[in-house]
């Protein structure tokens, strides 16, 4: 039985303009840390039949030079998003017609269990929800 549309991580959700990723890393968006990841997010106008909240990870082949251990830590990544992305997404229900683009960056150069990057993301999307709701 599959999952519903609200519990997978479709490709509407994922960040795939190069225009929008250019615009978040030169000076568009805001940066925040919580050790091994660090978030940049950008609030943006709503765009029409997109996802309201766009995720891009990344893992530098700096930190890992094999795959399979970068391929783990987007796995990580992707799966504590999956599951905890209700925060930011009720923090976007009370501003209509806004969006969010956010980007996940690994910082560190080992490996961290599945319950510590959780603990990492969820601590950044409750941290961004706050920015969010600050807002006017």
């Amino acid at each position: 039985m599959p999952d519903s549309p609200s519990r997978t991580f479709g490709k509407q959700e994922r960040m795939t303009s190069r225009k929008l990723i250019e615009r978040l890393f030169n000076g568009g968006g805001r940066s925040m840390s919580a050790f091994p990841l660090r978030a940049v997010y950008m609030i943006m106008p709503d765009s029409d039949g997109k996802a309201p909240v766009q995720v891009l990870i990344s893992v530098s082949k700096r930190h890992f030079k094999r795959a399979v251990k970068r391929n783990r830590v987007k796995r990580q990544v992707r799966e504590a998003y999956r599951l905890n992305r209700h925060i930011i997404a009720d923090a976007l229900s009370d501003k209509p017609g806004k969006a969010v683009a956010v980007a996940f960056l690994w910082q560190a150069d080992a490996l961290y269990g599945s319950r510590e990057v959780a603990a990492s993301v969820v601590s950044l999307l409750r941290r961004m929800a706050e920015k969010i709701g600050a807002q006017p």
